[in-house]
């Protein structure tokens, strides 16, 4: 095993034409999900000799969608730039050195499908969309051109390798075009003869149509002419082969100068190894090409199950091909392969890499067609890790993509020995648990609940438990069997037993040996051991002890309860966490100390992690249960809560806990003490666990897809990221993909299989049976399950262009922007409705009583009838008979003609059949005339049907019933979702509080500030409460000129300031500053500004920049330091030195008197300018920057930035010289020197030496007078880097072929007979690699006489100054450290990796022969070896270290406050001056400078160029 850090990284994202490409000198790149990672092979990987040449070295971040295609630039020199396409609707392109975006553009407007850097133009990218559009973009002079060729898809395209301005195009619908994008995309050729998606285009390496000979195909001659009409004879320069892969299962190979297709290449269908093809599942395909370089007769390709082809193309009739890794046997890819490129190493192997839908990156040898190596990736998120207590180093990991993968980490030969396990799980594996004794027996949980047991060690499906958890399985563990296990003896039952916890709350007991029968809900034991009548609580944990004796659970209350077996005897409840318990962790029974193993550690929802030592409770066994509320240990820094923890196996009390915070932490827990923090992952932490052989190795999976192996001693921080940092942090979580609702597009704008795989990889279907499931779930749940506690997803739907659908337990903003789109659907619903019904009124009104009518419309005998039934009813002296009210009930209608009760029957049955037709309107009416309007209100709001209408006839009633009916009426408006009309109504009944508070739950908050600010008291805090909601959620929305309107309305003004400069642009900062000022934030208003001036200086805005600074008078310092720049921008500009020299830089129009010195035309221009004319003015100012601290400058720092912390140490030391600070004076010019100096700048350095120190330090020396002053050291240092930079200055002047004359030397040529040989140092310092100081020539006929002038003379002995001896033994004794340090750090390297190599060689791996790691060993050692003669021990080691410590804390504060040339660097040039040039230097000095490097030059970096100068 390795001792370096290694990444298992998510999966190469699926059907996309180019996510992967490479580079020559071994570079390779891949997208998965919203990133690229990047992947080393060859020998620049720095991997162990023996393992396979690769490592992943990093990650491209910065998208926030799926990256949907990815390029590298092929062009020598420009090899390390790269650009990416991503459904986010960008391009970027990145610079993989530092790993971060050099430019990008924006410029589709839909998704982009394709995307090539162009081989032959080294600035060009052409990317294509979906619409058709394809753009070319120009990176170098930022130009682009849109292109829109054909309405159709586009699914891939390639440029030419020949022809610069020739790209081929496939669509979807099978079409190929190539068009020339010189001539405004003209289509050169269209090639129809697919009928399927075009996968991918490949040009034949060659130009030209001789490299191969191909019999046309039958029936070819008469094929469609290009464009429908007759095109002149193709130029000679256009002709070459054109190879395009498709969907209908064909390569065809098309001849570009006939536009025509001249072989046709049919894929076999080939016996899939290790099972045959299911008839009844439809084959995937998807057919990718790579045409070799220089091999114009092969062609590799895809297939359908995974495999891969070499075709044979000199014999195309007969459709020879080779498949790839023929021989052995499981060394193909198992699924269809998407993408194909290939690499050259660094020592000219020829490989060839592919990605594919079995998740695997492989590496295949084009020489032998074998493949090298596998790099195994997860479609999903990494939720547990395990090690084997049996098979040391076997590491399980459970994911999101329903795969459980074994990792063997400590394998010899590969870094990646992976093997997966599919069957049986077909979903998100949540928990794992190897079997403490038994080897590969591994139990896994899933997020379906299912349980099973896996045999790593056959290739048989899992057993699966036949009791299913109702929610997902949080965590296993083995431990005893409890009682009530199963019946029958103490023989039939297993040493252990499996446990499992889900997420409904329940902890299930499963009988490994027979999972088929019912598992055991051990509540049942404990409520009967325990005598409990409460009801138990929700469990979310369990761990048992490493001795088997004592059980933890952890419950959703946050409270631990501890139970001792056998009965599960409550001893103990833990109440320390408030919140769900996560994890809990024992420490193992192997320390150095048997009492650790009583120290249980556990985490929650909250941030706190605490210890707690069990050893009294557990010892005393108490009769009744003891209540713990004090932790042993407290363990804070997290700032999420906590999903794992692990005690490391190599140590005592150490434990490594993993975060949502994004960080994983390990702790001394004994000392409460944070030793180091790892910040790797992009997401959440997830699950964590310890290398159960190296002390200094962590493994932690997270929800970024990634499982990251890292090392403790690599760490730079020891502390999760708190305050700044941790928001920084967040950003970076945050911008991984968000779950984002679906958009409904049309079927033709979108391939059927992108829509199921829209977002990576994760939602292949479960349904198949023949290969490993790909996880049910999409990444979209799979993110929105984890991300329940975060903000609610919908707040990105107020800028959305399309409704979105919610479900109506939906929360939050989503809720409100739901609504929003509800209403106004229901509006244009309703509006040709009431059109209608109005058309109907004007017709004919609908009848009131439409059953009476109709039965008076009967025949003439059933009227005459009802007339006699009448009669007899109305006339009967005595009560009606029983056959007569039979009649009058049949006969409702008459109702009308005789009493009460029959009228009412009558009002009865009309208003049932109104209800029964859907109009319930009329049967309110028929309830209003019959005198009950009370229970008419009653009975349309329990039915939802209360209208304006009856609502305004309720004040009939009384005013109570009117009151109930309003908001009995508003509370169904809010369930129709018309939460305006309600609060209407409201107000119409005084309850202004209850409008407002309802318009804002529902987010109405224009609405309710409107009526709030009309009804209400100007100072009623419900009005201010309105304006700070309405402002916080536009302020996450985005809209921070309408948030800063609600700050201002809540006189909440330094808000308004904040939220206007959020958007960082000059417009917004200004105008935020302004702002700031106006409501007297003088200080925020001040910082703003400064700010904007930055952001102008950014652009070279100088004159912008003025006028932001003019905003605020304490930022007049500030303005000297702009005005200082642009004037010394100016001069560099001049001198053409400024890298940034730019045409459109706006200067101020200040008079430039270029003639003058510059520090005089500086001060000139502050005193015209700023009116900065008096020593008090200038002190002012002076006070005012004295405060503003820059960080030190590296080689990294940016130019501009450099210049402006430059322009701040010079302006202070100008001021310093107006009011004759001359001590302040020589401090600001030398740090302005030093910075310049460190950053690796040396033209900067010589330009504020020539324009501020134009006479030299002499002036200076001067005015300082006395030289026992505080500065004198600072002083020296100046005139030591003014030398310093004179002496490379004339060293340079020396180092050409002719050395001309100059202000140093005269230079005149005379003939010599002679040869001369010239010896020349090469880089004469480490720090010196100046590409001018060439070679000379050996011999020459011209002899040049080379003669000092005065200055040269005065200057060569000034030299003198930077022999420092105290400088010398000061920096001596640093570069001493810093040797030691990296001599120790590289003895521990090779112990480490020697201890691993021997522990690994005698470990389970028997395979591998001891014969490696002794090699290995030995080789290292013989390498240490040569490196220095004698090998060091780490006593002398340590004592070297001291005793340079001893030696620096001799040396006066004064020599270590300011820097110093490098002495013995001086010496070097010095003594190589001299022996080029006799006379030049003096033999004093150069006696001076052979004995400071003779008695200082110790170290390696110096010794071997002292020994040249002396040989």
């Amino acid at each position: 095993m390795g001792q370096e850090p290694r990444t298992l990284p998510p999966s190469p994202n699926w059907y996309c034409s180019r996510c992967s490409d490479a580079v020559p000198g071994g570079l390779f790149g891949f997208a998965a999900r919203t990133s690229v990672f990047l992947v080393r092979v060859g020998p620049g990987a720095d991997v162990i000799p023996g393992t396979s040449p690769f490592r992943v070295i990093g990650e491209l971040v910065g998208h926030t969608e799926r990256v949907s295609g990815f390029t590298f630039c092929h062009h020598p020199g420009q090899y390390n730039l790269c650009a990416t396409s991503s459904d986010d609707g960008t391009v970027k392109i990145w610079d993989v050195e530092t790993k971060t975006v050099v430019t990008e553009h924006a410029l589709h407007q839909h998704t982009i499908s394709a995307l090539h850097w162009s081989p032959l133009v080294k600035d060009l990218l052409v990317s294509g969309d979906e619409k058709g559009v394809v753009f070319c973009y120009w990176l170098n002079r930022n130009d682009s051109q849109h292109l829109f060729i054909e309405p159709r898809t586009i699914f891939c395209l390639t440029c030419s390798p020949h022809h610069e301005d020739l790209v081929a195009i496939g669509y979807k619908d099978g079409i190929v075009v190539i068009i020339d994008i010189s001539k405004k995309g003209e289509v050169i050729h269209r090639l129809r003869g697919h009928d399927d998606e075009i996968h991918s285009i490949a040009w034949c390496p060659l130009p030209g149509e001789d490299c191969l000979f191909i019999n046309q195909e039958e029936n070819s001659e008469e094929l469609e002419i290009p464009n429908g009409k007759v095109i002149a004879q193709t130029p000679v320069k256009k002709r070459c082969y054109l190879a395009t892969g498709s969907k209908d299962q064909t390569i065809r190979i098309w001849s570009c100068s006939r536009g025509r297709v001249v072989t046709t290449l049919k894929l076999p269908f080939l016996k899939r190894r290790g099972g045959g093809i299911d008839p009844t599942v439809k084959e995937r395909l998807w057919l990718t090409l790579h045409w070799p370089k220089g091999q114009p007769t092969q062609l590799v390709s895809s297939s359908f199950g995974g495999e891969l082809l070499l075709w044979d193309l000199t014999q195309s009739w007969r459709r020879k091909y080779t498949l790839f890794s023929a021989s052995s046997e499981g060394q193909n890819h198992s699924r269809i392969v998407f993408n194909l490129c290939p690499l050259q190493t660094e020592d000219d192997k020829q490989l060839l890499l592919s990605t594919s839908m079995d998740r695997d990156v492989k590496c295949w040898d084009m020489a032998t067609l074998e493949c090298c190596w596998t790099l195994p990736s997860l479609g999903g998120f990494a939720y547990s890790l395990a090690f084997s207590p049996v098979d040391t180093g076997c590491l399980a990991i459970g994911a999101g993509d329903g795969m459980i993968r074994i990792w063997n980490t400590f394998s010899i030969k590969n870094n990646y020995d992976v093997k997966i396990f599919w069957q049986g799980v077909k979903s998100k594996v949540t928990a794992l648990c190897w079997h403490p004794t038994k080897e590969g027996c591994l139990a896994f949980g899933t997020d379906d609940g299912k349980v099973g047991l896996y045999d790593t060690y056959s290739n048989k499906p899992p057993q699966i438990s036949s009791t299913y958890h109702k929610k997902t399985v949080y965590s296993l563990a083995w431990g005893p069997p409890v009682p009530s296990m199963a019946p029958g003896g103490e023989g039939d039952r297993p040493s252990l037993t499996l446990y499992s916890c889900g997420g409904e709350g329940i902890v299930l007991q499963h009988n490994p040996w027979k999972l088929s029968g019912e598992a055991f809900d051990i509540n049942k034991l404990i409520r009967d051991t325990n005598s409990i009548k409460y009801k138990l609580p929700v469990h979310t944990e369990i761990s048992w002890k490493a001795d088997g004796k004592i059980m933890a659970l952890g419950n959703e209350d946050g409270s631990i309860e501890i139970f001792k077996v056998p009965n599960l005897k409550l001893i103990c409840t833990i109440q320390q966490h408030h919140k769900l318990v996560n994890t809990i962790s024992w420490h193992h029974e192997y320390g150095s100390q048997p009492e650790l193993s009583y120290l249980m550690a556990s985490g929650s929802n909250n941030a706190v992690i605490y210890v707690h030592n069990l050893q009294t409770v557990i010892e005393s066994n108490p009769e009744s249960p003891v209540t713990i509320t004090e932790p042993y240990r407290t363990l804070s820094g997290h700032t999420a809560k906590i999903t794992s923890l692990a005690w490391s196996p190599h140590h005592d009390g150490r434990l490594i806990s993993a975060s949502y915070d994004g960080t994983a932490q390990v702790w001394d827990t004994l000392q409460e003490e944070p030793l180091c923090n790892f910040r790797g992952h992009r997401g959440r932490l997830l699950c964590i666990a310890w290398s159960p052989l190296d002390p200094d190795c962590i493994y932690s999976g997270a929800d970024d897809f990634c499982v990251y192996k890292w090392l403790t001693s690599m760490q730079e921080h020891s502390r999760p990221p708190q305050g700044k940092k941790n928001i920084e942090l967040e950003k970076k979580r945050l911008s991984q993909p968000k779950p984002k609702p679906k958009k409904k597009k049309k079927p033709i704008l979108r391939v059927p299989v992108k829509q199921e795989l829209c977002d990576g990889n994760e939602e292949e279907s479960v349904k198949e049976s023949s290969g490993p499931v790909e996880n049910g779930v999409s990444d979209q749940e799979t993110e929105e399950e984890a991300r329940e506690p975060e903000l609610p997803c919908g707040v990105t739907s107020a800028v959305s262009k399309e409704p979105v659908i919610c479900t109506p337990a939906s929360l939050g903003f989503e809720k409100s922007k739901v609504t929003i789109n509800n209403k106004v659907t229901l509006l244009k619903k309703e509006a040709p409705k009431e059109k209608s019904e109005a058309l109907i009124k004007k017709r004919k009104a609908r009848s009131m009583l439409p059953l009476s009518t109709s039965l008076d419309h009967r025949s003439k005998e059933e009227l005459h009838q009802d007339c006699l039934v009448l009669a007899t009813a109305k006339h009967s002296r005595a009560e009606p008979k029983e056959d007569v009210s039979a009649d009058l009930e049949e006969r409702l209608h008459l109702g009308l003609f005789t009493d009460r009760a029959t009228l009412y029957r009558m009002i009865e049955v009309e208003g049932k059949g109104h209800l029964e037709n859907g109009h319930p309107e009329l049967f309110h009416q028929l309830m209003l005339w019959k005198g009950d309007l009370k229970g008419v209100l009653q009975t349309a709001a329990e039915r939802g049907e209360l209208t304006d209408n009856l609502v305004a006839m309720a004040p009939v009633a009384g005013y109570h019933v009117w009151v109930w009916a309003v908001e009995a009426f508003a509370k169904q408006l809010c369930f129709q979702d018309q939460y305006v009309k309600a609060a209407s109504h409201l107000l119409s009944i005084h309850k202004v509080y209850e409008a407002v508070e309802l318009l804002k739950s529902n987010h109405f908050y224009r609405e309710a500030i409107a009526i709030a600010k009309a009804r209400l008291r100007p100072e009623d805090p419900i009005l201010k409460d309105l304006y700070l909601s309405w402002g916080a959620i536009l302020e996450k929305d985005g809209h921070y000129a309408l948030a800063a309107k609600c700050y201002l309305g809540a006189t909440s003004a330094y808000d308004a300031a904040k939220v206007l400069a959020k958007k960082g642009d000059v417009t917004s900062l200004r105008t935020a500053a302004e702002l700031a000022s106006i409501v007297g934030e003088n200080e925020l208003s001040a910082t703003l500004a400064l700010r904007c001036a930055q952001e102008l200086l950014l652009a070279r805005n100088w004159v912008g920049a003025q006028e932001a600074l003019q905003l605020h008078e304490s930022l007049k310092g500030q303005r000297l330091v702009f005005c200082l720049l642009e004037l010394l921008s100016r001069h560099l500009e001049e001198k053409q030195l400024s890298e940034g020299k730019s045409s459109s830089s706006s200067y101020n129009a200040w008079p430039a008197g270029s003639e003058r010195p510059f520090v005089e035309r500086v001060t000139a221009v502050w005193k015209s300018a700023f009116s900065l004319d008096s020593p008090e003015q200038s002190q002012a100012a002076f006070q005012q920057l004295q405060d503003i601290k820059y960080p030190s400058a590296t080689s990294n720092t940016p130019s501009k930035q450099l210049l402006l912390h430059i322009c701040h140490d010079l302006t202070l030391a100008v001021l310093s010289q107006q009011v004759a600070s001359w001590d302040a004076a020589v401090e600001g010019l030398l740090r302005a020197v030093i910075r310049s100096y460190n950053s690796g700048n040396f033209t900067i350095m010589q330009e504020v030496h020539s324009a501020f120190l134009p006479e030299g330090c002499d002036h200076l020396r001067d005015k300082l007078g006395d030289h026992q002053s505080p500065t004198t050291p600072a002083f020296k240092s100046l005139e030591a880097f003014f030398i310093y930079g004179r002496l490379y200055e004339f060293w340079w002047s020396l180092s050409g072929p002719c050395p001309e004359s100059s202000v140093w030397v005269r230079a005149a040529h005379r003939r010599t007979a002679s040869v001369e040989q010239s010896q020349q140092l090469d880089n004469v310092s480490p720090e010196e690699t100046d590409p001018k100081a060439s070679q000379p020539e050996p011999s020459r006929t011209l002899e040049l006489d080379v003669r000092l002038t005065e200055e040269g003379e005065q200057m060569l002995n000034a030299c003198k100054e930077l022999f420092s001896e105290e400088h010398a033994g000061l920096q001596n004794a640093q570069r001493t450290i810093a040797e030691v340090q990296e001599t120790l750090a590289e003895m521990i390297r090779l112990h480490q990796k020697s201890q691993l190599c021997k522990s690994t060689a005698n470990g389970p791996d028997k395979n591998e022969p001891e014969q490696e790691a002794e090699q290995s060993l030995s080789s290292s050692q013989n390498q240490c070896k040569e490196e220095k003669n004698e090998p060091v021990s780490l006593p002398e080691l340590t004592k070297r270290i001291t005793e340079a410590n001893e030696r620096i804390a001799k040396f006066p504060e004064s020599i270590k406050t300011w820097p110093f040339p490098d002495v013995l660097e001086c010496c070097l040039i010095l003594l190589h001056i001299g022996s080029q040039y006799s006379g030049f230097v003096t033999q004093e000095m150069q006696q001076q400078a052979q004995e400071l490097l003779q008695k200082y030059g110790s170290t390696k970096v110096y010794e071997r160029h002292y020994q040249t100068l002396c040989t």
